[in-house]
């Protein structure tokens, strides 16, 4: 029988790994179930989902040319199909606010459309009156007592 991908099949655990369990397949092939195809919740110890000699259902989900076959239990299991979700709104059908202004603003005022210059001009005006205020602050903290050695 040869071991085509999307093939269900029956199998035997032969071994297990922290990274996985070989399951040998009918026909003498074995093939690996990796620690993330156990199961649908995180597996951290897969000695509690696995045990050497059970008999377990496996989805062939890969064969690599060099004959290594990839299995997985939790695609084996049948499960009925989740229904499709409606569809979102568009942005477009969303009311409009017009009280909350659009973009990022760093301040709580709201500014009519800049030109580049304007906004540079802005930008360089805080950026003085930030780097000002900290040489204040810093040369403040500097003096004082014992401050000078002389």
């Amino acid at each position: 029988m040869s071991i085509e991908v999307g093939s269900k099949l029956q199998g035997k655990v032969t071994g297990i790994t922290n990274f996985g369990a070989f399951v040998e397949l009918s026909g003498g092939t074995t093939g690996l179930v990796h620690i993330s195809e156990v199961a649908d919740n995180y597996v951290k110890d897969i000695n509690d989902h696995l045990k050497v000699g059970d008999e377990v259902t496996v989805k062939v989900i890969n064969v690599e040319k060099d004959g290594k076959i990839g299995l997985s239990i939790k695609k084996a299991i049948d499960r009925p199909e989740r229904p499709e979700r409606p569809d979102r709104p568009n942005r477009s059908d969303r009311p409009n606010r017009p009280d909350r202004p659009r973009g990022r603003s760093n301040t709580n005022e709201f500014r009519p459309k800049e030109n580049f210059e304007q906004k540079m001009s802005r930008f360089l005006k805080d950026s003085e009156d930030r780097l000002s205020s900290l040489k204040r602050n810093t040369e403040s903290k500097r003096g004082g007592r014992g401050a000078r050695r002389g």
